[in-house]
């Protein structure tokens, strides 16, 4: 059978472009739908605009160290629109980046809504039919909003770089990353932040000593954190929202913005008229080489929710194209992957938590918490944190886990000897570099508890 396409790609993402345009250098006839912009979840509304929005965010802090450092300097008022002008400046030259790549590799791309017909047909909202060897679906994840009156008004991550200005206040619901690194963000940049969420604390699933830490520097810095509260009811008004909570409290905020999860982006992509498995939540079911219950249907990144970060969904589209057009069957290794969140102190993480850890064998805890040297001397009242995870058996450290200032720049580069397997002797045998936080990493010498 003859196709149009040796690939045919549905969506404009991280993972998409990558494989579509590695797929295309490679000599394989390739195709690309995306009916939004392109750069995907972590270009257009995650990871870059937000870590432009925390550097942003960062600057009033700043100025203060620079005060007690000796400097005359003084703040003045943010100007918000000037700020998101130049952001969508960046991330409009951004998309441009995309799309010259697609198409300086040869890959023929439709500005359109793409679902799949059959196992080798693609459907175009734009009108007519694309056939492909191969389909691979990047389509991502998105926002959802709670099933209560009045959610459809708020506001998720998607909308929150596009507001016209600053609300005054802002009551964000949700305790994961995205919940908690704008409560930050918007808190750093002068709007009156309250952050609701359900459970006992927030960042779920990452060490319980280090996120312990976060929600109390988050309190500290001014968040108006409510552990163990959710929303009864809420109500749109014209100039705001009247919120009811599980608290007893009754109060007005300018803004409301939900981060109680995002879920695949599978709705209206065709895949059960196809045979394509999906899973809980709407993901697309798939093996370790990222194929789907039907051979010739492939999928990678969000929308299989399985690892969602950006660089794992260009992981998976760089293993789909060696797999697939190689001939060299490359599953995804989805094993240490070092990853960072932007709260303010920011948190890097590797491996397993303390918790994670103990139910799987005997281990050592090594931890430090201290007033880092530069804020000490301004006269701030932060503190870091250092942890390593460490086999009794082994001595390999099994997690490393930062919360500091540039917390992610230093979890990637002790995420490379924990992915080759360091012990603790190994990180022991590596002088430290004084006077750095990091040297806290190397200079722990004895356990403060086992378990």
């Amino acid at each position: 059978m003859t196709f149009d396409y040796d690939l045919f790609v549905i969506g404009g993402g991280s993972g998409g472009v990558r494989a579509a345009r590695v797929a295309a250098q490679g000599g394989a006839k390739v195709a690309l739908a995306e009916e939004d912009r392109y750069g995907g979840t972590c270009v257009q509304r995650g990871c870059v605009p937000k870590k432009l929005m925390v550097f942003a965010s960062e600057y009033p802090g700043q100025i203060a160290d620079a005060q007690a450092y000796g400097w005359t300097v003084h703040a003045g008022g943010f100007d918000w629109p000037a700020f998101r002008g130049k952001l969508h400046a960046e991330l409009d030259r951004l998309e441009g980046v995309y799309r010259r790549l697609l198409a300086n590799s040869g890959v023929e791309t439709f500005d359109t809504r793409a679902s799949v017909a059959d196992a080798h047909t693609v459907e175009l909202a734009s009108g007519g039919t694309k056939t492909a060897k191969h389909i691979l679906i990047a389509t991502g994840g998105w926002p959802v909003l709670p099933d209560l009156p009045g959610a459809e008004h708020a506001l998720t991550s998607n909308e929150i770089f596009h507001l016209d200005e600053l609300p005054r206040s802002i009551l964000i619901v949700g305790g994961g990353y995205i919940a908690c690194e704008f409560a930050c963000i918007l808190n750093g940049l002068g709007v009156e932040v309250t952050q609701y969420y359900r459970g006992a604390q927030i960042l779920r699933g990452f060490d319980e000593e280090a996120r312990g830490l976060i929600s109390e520097e988050m309190i500290r810095n001014g968040v108006g954190l409510h552990l163990g509260t959710n929303i009864i009811e809420m109500e749109k008004l014209d100039h705001g929202f009247r919120v009811k909570s599980t608290n007893g409290d009754e109060r007005v905020f300018d803004q409301v913005m939900f981060a109680t999860g995002r879920a695949p982006n599978t709705p209206e992509l065709g895949l059960e008229r196809t045979g394509v498995k999906l899973g809980r939540n709407g993901a697309i079911e798939v093996d370790a080489y990222s194929q789907t219950s039907v051979p010739s249907i492939y999928a990678i990144g969000d929308v299989t929710d399985r690892v969602n970060l950006t660089p794992v969904a260009i992981r998976e589209g760089m293993a789909f194209v060696e797999t697939v057009f190689n001939g060299n069957p490359t599953p995804v290794d989805h094993a240490l992957i070092p990853t960072a969140i932007f709260t303010q102190p920011e948190f890097g993480t590797i491996g397993l938590s303390e918790e994670e850890a103990r139910d799987q064998e005997p281990i050592e805890i090594y931890c430090t918490s201290f007033k880092p040297m530069q804020q000490a001397f301004a006269g701030r009242e932060d503190r870091v944190l250092m942890k390593l995870i460490v086999s009794q058996e082994t001595r390999r450290v099994l997690g490393c886990h930062i919360v500091a200032p540039g917390a992610g720049e230093m979890i990637q580069l002790a995420g490379i000897a924990v992915k080759m397997g360091a012990t603790k002797e190994d990180f022991d045998r590596t002088v430290a570099v004084h006077p750095t936080m990091a040297e806290e990493i190397v200079t722990m010498r004895d356990p403060v508890r086992s378990a």
